[in-house]
């Protein structure tokens, strides 16, 4: 259905693309779960129109910080880019460094803290929640 079809129904139709600077979207900020710390956040997928069906998110935890321990109703990847840390799911801990993804599970409660002298920086990735229609 072409976009000029679509708004003379009155169907809402999504854009081709969005391309989005991590630049526009950067905040100096306490990790969320807890304000263990500072960290760096790029929320990227704040600037997706709504509805979106998942958040891209990117963080970086400064020395000791941590995304406390939480919750989650969804799967939930952590990539690391950078750094090293301790992902927790469900009492369970595991290193990961650069080029590691923690998957976590949809009921567990998770978190991730900064170890070692560089930031431990994060690609976080969740769906979200289905809008009810």
């Amino acid at each position: 259905m072409s976009a000029l079809l679509a708004l003379l129904l009155g169907v809402a139709t999504a854009p081709a693309m969005v391309v989005i600077d991590e630049a526009a979207t950067v905040r100096e900020e306490a990790p969320p779960h807890g304000a263990i710390g500072m960290s760096t956040a790029w929320r990227i997928s704040d600037s997706v129109p709504a509805p979106r069906s998942f958040e891209f998110r990117k963080r970086a935890l400064h020395a000791g910080a941590a995304i406390g321990v939480h919750p989650i109703d969804h799967d939930e990847i952590y990539y690391v880019l950078s750094g090293t840390g301790i992902v927790h799911s469900d009492g369970e801990e595991k290193a990961l460094k650069a080029g590691t993804a923690a998957w976590l599970y949809k009921g567990a409660r998770v978190g991730i803290r900064q170890t070692g002298s560089e930031p431990l920086v994060l690609i976080i990735a969740y769906p979200n929640k289905v809008p009810a229609p």
